[in-house]
C-alpha cells in the first residue's frame, strides 16, 4: 500500500490538493484573501470611497474564484479521474454526480 493510500485509509479519503502538496499553497492564498477582507472592513469603517471598496470586493471575489477553480480542477483530475479509472461504475457515477452538483452550485453563485 502506498503512503498516500495508507494515509487515506487512516484518515479518510485523500483529496487532490493534499496528494499534490498544494494544501499549504491553498492555505496561504486563503490567508491573503482573509487579509484583503479585513482591509475592506477597515476601508468601510474609515468611510473610504465607495468605488475603492467595490474594487477591493471585486478583487476578493476574483481571488476566491481562483481558489475554487483550483480545487475544482484538482477534484476532476484526482477524485473523478480516479473513480473512472477504478472501473467501479457506482463510484464513478457518484463522483460524476458530485462534480455536476458542484458546478451547478458554483455557477449559481454568479
Amino acid at each position: 500500500m502506498s503512503s498516500t493510500a495508507a494515509r487515506g485509509a487512516q484518515e479518510g479519503p485523500v483529496h487532490g490538493y493534499i496528494a499534490e502538496g498544494d494544501k499549504d499553497a491553498l492555505a496561504r492564498r486563503m490567508h491573503r484573501i482573509e487579509g484583503q477582507v479585513r482591509g475592506i472592513e477597515k476601508m468601510i469603517s474609515e468611510d473610504r470611497y465607495c468605488i475603492d471598496v467595490l474594487t477591493q470586493i471585486s478583487a476578493v471575489s476574483t481571488a476566491l474564484e481562483a481558489v475554487a477553480f483550483k480545487i475544482l480542477d484538482d477534484h476532476v483530475n484526482h477524485c473523478v479521474s480516479g473513480a473512472l479509472a477504478s472501473g467501479d461504475e457506482v463510484v464513478a457515477k457518484e463522483k460524476g454526480r458530485e462534480l455536476l452538483e458542484a458546478v451547478r452550485r458554483f455557477t449559481r453563485a454568479r
